[in-house]
């Protein structure tokens, strides 16, 4: 019910938000010597706030046309080379680079709220050096119920699956919340042998062990029953989308949980908006609306999956303790002898605390020391683990260097 409130609501605004927009257009015509005053900028500002809070935010686009390789400019290619009902595989085909034979890099995106395109940053760095590819998650509320449902086991299918299509010799990244299916299919397919297993898994912020330096999310997962995640957050999709009556955890109620963790913070940069747009500071304007344009487009999540990964990752911890199991088969972390291991984490990281992706150190304990490495950012945040100058001038050149080490051994 809470949904179709929310739908009922966006579409009662609607007529109030066009007319806002329309309204502001008007307060911008340059051949209106009154939209020069302050009165007419700041009823502007005003309005433009209004409207950027209170519309709906489609899936960004990647926008990655060119990179450099080698000093020379490249033309970028976005194909979709794996196709399946809740997620698609994106490559970032790079013209005239087949002969460098680059590492084939797998980049895992978090199912997690936010479309793959939050890691635009981390795509865009590792494109001169690597073969890159991503995991395209898609809104639940978009995959028909006939398609049944998603779930933890489903993500780690997926994800092996996704090795087999890069074959031998690929490299994978995860990022944040795949840390965990990530790590458990490479343990998978150490333990059945499988050729195609990732020469080099690097993990980024992730919770592989949640009981170490808890954080607030953590805290909130740990106190709260699955019953009442179940009956407080979960909905089923109205009409008139594809999905209508699958159980989902929509985005918008997500998205109240990342506002609200820094809603200081938030109103805070509202605020400078409105007072940029009364300046008629455009630069800064602009990258207001780039961040949150993609900070809030958000995805609905399949019910099953959320439920199963709050309680199977954020309480009971199976996969540290051992006992994580995938179809039936025991998730045996110490099988990963041959696929090298790097972790990342953030000094600051309020979602992942430092010390809970290091973890996996511990319980791959037969991985060669000289095939491990774990890296710890100093003065950043979850968000700048893999976004942002410090992701691009620190981070990126040493998964790159880990990369390479391995991919040539």
């Amino acid at each position: 019910m809470l949904y179709q409130l929310y739908e009922w609501q966006h579409a009662a605004l609607q007529p109030v938000r066009a007319m806002a927009e329309a309204q502001t257009q008007a307060l911008k015509l340059p051949y209106l010597p009154l939209n020069y005053s302050p009165a007419a900028r700041t009823l502007a500002a005003g309005l433009e706030v209004f409207t950027n809070i209170t519309r709906r935010y489609p899936k960004p686009a990647f926008g990655l046309a060119t990179t450099k390789v080698d000093g020379v400019e490249r033309k970028v290619t976005e194909r979709t080379v794996v196709s399946m009902p809740f997620c698609n595989i994106l490559h970032f085909e790079r013209e005239g680079c087949a002969e460098r034979k680059d590492p084939k890099l797998l980049i895992v995106a978090p199912l997690s709220g936010h479309y793959a395109t939050l890691l635009r940053g981390t795509v865009e760095a590792m494109l001169p050096n690597h073969e890159v590819y991503i995991t395209d998650w898609i809104d639940a509320r978009d995959v028909p119920l006939r398609e049944g449902a998603f779930e933890l086991d489903d993500y780690i299918d997926y994800v092996r699956e996704f090795f087999m299509v890069l074959g031998p010799n690929c490299h994978v990244m995860g990022v944040c919340q795949p840390s965990v299916p990530v790590l458990a299919a490479v343990a998978l397919m150490s333990e059945a042998k499988d050729p195609n297993t990732p020469r080099s898994m690097t993990l980024m912020g992730g919770p592989i062990d949640t009981r170490i330096s808890p954080t607030v999310p953590n805290n909130l997962a740990k106190e709260r029953s699955i019953e009442w995640f179940e009956h407080s957050v979960i909905n089923r999709v109205p009409l008139p989308h594809a999905g209508f009556m699958r159980p989902v955890y929509p985005g918008f109620i997500q998205l109240t949980g990342f506002m609200t963790m820094n809603l200081d913070r938030h109103v805070g940069a509202h605020v400078r908006l409105f007072h940029h747009l009364v300046k008629g500071d455009g630069d800064s304007a602009r990258a207001h609306k780039d961040f949150y344009d993609e900070y809030l487009a958000v995805m609905d999540l399949p019910a099953e999956y959320y439920l199963q990964t709050v309680r199977r990752v954020f309480q009971e911890h199976e996969l540290p303790r051992g006992i994580m199991q995938c179809r039936g088969d025991k998730v045996d972390t110490a099988a990963i002898t041959k696929t090298a291991l790097l972790t990342v984490e953030g000094e600051k990281d309020d979602i992942s605390g430092i010390g809970q992706t290091a973890a996996a150190h511990d319980i791959c304990p037969n991985i060669p020391n000289r095939m491990r490495q774990h890296h710890l950012q100093a003065g950043v945040g979850h968000y700048g683990v893999f976004n942002g100058r410090r992701w691009r001038e620190e981070i990126a050149p040493k998964v790159t260097a880990f990369i390479r080490q391995h991919h040539k051994a």
